[in-house]
This record gives C-alpha cells, sequence and structure tokens, in this order.
C-alpha cells in the first residue's frame, strides 16, 4: 500500500511539472513579438514583380491552372484500366420459394412450392474494364494541351491588367512627390512674402490688408500641402492593397521620372499585330475548344468498345459462419461489349448545333476585338500626341508663370508692385504647376495604354 501511494504522488508531481512546462511555454510563444512592419525600396519593375507573387488575382489566376491540370488528369485517367473491388453479405430472413410443376413428383395437375439456395450468401471480387475505342474520350485527350494553354493565358491576361494599373499609380505617386516638393517651394516663397511685407508694414511702405492678403496665401498654400499628402497617402495605401502588401508595411519608390523622360518617348504602332494582344490569343484558344467541343459531340455518331472481365468467389451457408471456413466458389468472364447509337431522340444533332453555335459567337467576338484592337492602338496614339503637346505648352506656361511671379516679387517687394499683382502672379502659379504635372501624367498614361493596346507592356 505504501508503494502504491509513492507511486501516485510520484505521477501527480511528473504530471503538475508537465504542466506547467506546457504554460511556460504557451506564455512564451504569446510573449512573442510580432513580425515588424518591413521597408521595401522598390523600382517599378520590382513592384510589379511583388505584385505577380502577391496579388490575389494574379494568385487565382495560376490555381485556376493547377486546377486544369487536375481536370486533365482526371481526362486521362477515362483512358486507363478501371478496377473496383467488392465485397458483399445477404441474410436471406425468407428464402424466396419457387413453385415446381407436379409432374416432376408425380402430382400432376399441382404445384408444389420449393425454396432454393441457403440463408447466408457471401461474395468476394474484383472487376475490371478497359476503353478500347471512345470517341469522346480520344477528343478530352486531344484537348488537354489546349485546355491548359487557355488557363495559362487567362493568367497572363490578369497579370497583364494588374501590370497596368501598376505603371499608373506608381508614376502617379512619384509625380505627386515632386508636386510636393513644388509646394513646398511655394510656401517657401510665401512665407518669405509674408515676412518681408511684414518688414515693408513696419517701415510704413505696406498696408495691413497686403499683410492680411499675404498670410491668406500662405494658409491656402499650407491647406494645399495637407490635402496633397492626405491624396499620397492614399495612392500608397492603394498601391500596397493592388499589388498585396500588407498594409503595416513601407514602400519607397525608387524610379525618377522626368519630363526630358517622357518628351523623349516615341509610339510606332506599323507593324502591331492581333496575335500579340493576349485576350486575342484566349479568344483564339477558346475557339480552339468550341472546335473540340464539335468534334466530341460528333464523335458520339461512333460505337464505343470496352473490354470488361472480373473474378468473384462465392459462399453459401446455413448459418452465420461465412468467413469462418466452410467452401467456397469461384467465378470468372472476360468480354467485350459494342455500343452501337442508333437514336436518341435527336440529343446528339441538338448538342452538336449548340457547339457550333458557341464557336460561331466566338468567332464573331474575335472579329470584333479585332476592332477593339484598333480602335485602342489609333486612341492610345492619338492621346499620347494631344497629351505631349499639351505637355510642350504647360512646361513653357509653368516656366512663363515662375517667371512672372519672380519679377512681380521683385517689384513689390521694390515697393513698385502691388499685392494684388503677386497675389496673381502666385495664383497663376500655382494653376501652371497643377496643370502641368497633370498634363505630364496623362502623357505616361496614355503611353502606358498604347503599350497595353499593342500587347507589348
Amino acid at each position: 500500500m505504501i508503494e502504491k501511494n509513492n507511486t501516485m504522488r510520484e505521477t501527480r508531481k511528473i504530471n503538475l511539472i508537465a504542466a506547467l512546462m506546457l504554460m511556460l511555454c504557451i506564455g512564451a510563444m504569446a510573449q512573442q513579438p510580432a513580425q515588424p512592419p518591413q521597408i521595401h525600396n522598390f523600382s517599378v519593375k520590382e513592384t510589379i514583380d511583388y505584385a505577380a507573387k502577391n496579388n490575389v488575382q494574379v494568385q487565382n489566376a495560376l490555381l485556376n491552372y493547377k486546377i486544369q491540370e487536375q481536370t486533365n488528369r482526371s481526362v486521362t485517367a477515362l483512358a486507363m484500366p478501371q478496377v473496383n473491388g467488392s465485397m458483399g453479405l445477404t441474410d436471406n430472413i425468407l428464402i424466396p420459394t419457387t413453385l415446381l410443376p407436379g409432374e416432376f413428383v408425380n402430382q400432376p395437375g399441382k404445384y408444389i412450392p420449393v425454396q432454393f439456395g441457403t440463408q447466408y450468401n457471401a461474395n468476394i471480387g474484383a472487376s475490371l474494364s478497359q476503353i478500347l475505342f471512345d470517341g469522346q474520350v480520344f477528343v478530352g485527350l486531344k484537348a488537354r494541351k489546349t485546355a491548359l494553354d487557355y488557363a495559362q493565358k487567362g493568367a497572363e491576361l490578369t497579370e497583364q491588367n494588374i501590370r497596368a494599373n501598376v505603371y499608373k499609380v506608381y508614376y502617379q505617386l512619384l509625380l505627386s512627390k515632386t508636386q510636393m516638393d513644388l509646394i513646398d517651394a511655394n510656401i517657401a516663397r510665401a512665407q518669405e512674402l509674408l515676412h518681408n511685407t511684414n518688414e515693408m508694414f513696419k517701415n510704413g511702405f505696406a498696408e495691413k490688408l497686403d499683410m492680411d492678403k499675404a498670410s491668406v496665401q500662405l494658409a491656402n498654400l499650407q491647406s494645399q500641402k495637407v490635402e496633397t499628402a492626405f491624396m499620397i497617402d492614399r495612392g500608397y495605401l492603394g498601391l500596397k492593397t493592388l499589388i498585396g502588401m500588407p498594409i503595416k508595411d513601407s514602400i519607397h519608390l525608387t524610379d525618377t521620372l522626368t519630363y526630358e523622360m517622357v518628351r523623349d518617348a516615341s509610339l510606332n504602332a506599323k507593324d502591331y499585330k492581333y496575335t500579340d494582344r493576349r485576350d486575342f490569343q484566349l479568344l483564339d484558344l477558346n475557339k480552339k475548344l468550341n472546335e473540340f467541343d464539335v468534334m466530341r459531340y460528333k464523335k458520339m455518331y461512333i460505337p464505343t468498345a470496352t473490354a470488361n472481365a472480373s473474378i468473384y468467389t462465392y459462399a453459401y451457408r446455413t448459418e452465420f459462419d461465412v468467413y469462418k471456413g466452410g467452401h467456397w466458389y469461384p467465378s470468372s468472364y472476360v468480354g467485350l461489349t459494342i455500343n452501337v447509337p442508333i437514336f436518341d431522340g435527336f440529343m446528339k444533332d441538338a448538342n452538336i448545333q449548340k457547339a457550333k453555335i458557341s464557336l460561331k459567337q466566338t468567332e464573331n467576338q474575335m472579329e470584333a476585338l479585332k476592332i477593339n484592337i484598333d480602335n485602342d492602338v489609333k486612341e492610345a496614339q492619338l492621346r499620347f500626341a494631344s497629351a505631349m503637346a499639351l505637355l510642350e505648352v504647360q512646361k513653357k506656361n509653368m516656366d512663363l508663370a515662375t517667371s512672372v511671379y519672380e519679377q512681380t516679387r521683385k517689384k513689390f517687394e521694390q515697393g513698385i508692385g502691388s499685392n494684388t499683382e503677386i497675389t496673381s502672379a502666385q495664383t497663376d502659379l500655382q494653376s501652371a504647376q497643377t496643370n502641368y504635372f497633370q498634363a505630364l501624367y496623362n502623357t505616361v498614361a496614355a503611353k502606358i495604354d498604347y503599350q497595353n493596346a499593342i500587347g507589348k507592356l
């Protein structure tokens, strides 16, 4: 009894130590710090590469490819031998009764009830079937690669659309950073103007109204800076969401975008081809799948041939001891089944006609897409040319507005200019800067749309 109590105490002690260790482990895991935010310094190419790996739409498109791979495996399986095993047990609670003519037992004119069989029957065996010829299966095997190509092209098209959006957001944020630098420069000018106006007011060369106008101008610029900073922050959130980056991470853009880079861009649409567009390639693959569909339904008119084989063994018992011994009776066969379609109420013909109509729809979509591609390319060219022309005008206008402001500021500081003139010059400069950056972005966006239109993005 004493040994038993000691054993129980030792067991409880061990269990207590194990419980304490488990609690310590759980506590240590709970105290582990979360994954710290990461800082990503990305060029536009690195941003696109990141989106290709992390954007949910791209990931799901790639998963569609994997789904098609498994679908192809199931099609291949139809042409492989099909082997099945089975096992059965039957309890004939009431053994079936058969009536035998009385002549068998010298009782003419009567029917004698007789029960055949045993109460317990069992069987164990396996069966095999192999398609020797089935037109639909063979067409399915031929269509496997086209179906895989279709899934792959769908993934590429999804990635291309994401890529176009990444380009636009990335360059818009680059321009926003430059725009913010100009706002800071404008604020510095306004602060200097306010300071100079204040000194002139102290010396009796300016009115308080001039100081108030300068203060209002500075406040407007500071408000513009706050709004622009908010828009930039929203843009970064949108970019991170687009490429699938955790919101807590930071992304710094390392590329640059200058007027000279945009000005030197050129478009050459002489040799663009419809087949370069991924959406056109996708439709072309869809057309091939439609053709396979027509072929598949036509093959339904051809007879099918299947080889069959089975081997079974049976047991018959009057007591429930089927698997305890006794005699088993084997049985096997090998056969060939040929199915010849004769009449199905024109179902096959209806399926063929539906497949042909779907094929025609795809052909119509391809012709319509050609027109749309021509339109996209021409529209992008026109938009780019217009944006480039407007960019040149806005660049000159901004340079001129900067020069006018500087001259007006000097006149005001020398006491030969009015506050109204310098306020107007400041407003014109801000408007010219805004118009310039909008023209610069429109030119970049037009080039991206053009590259997308010719399938070269």
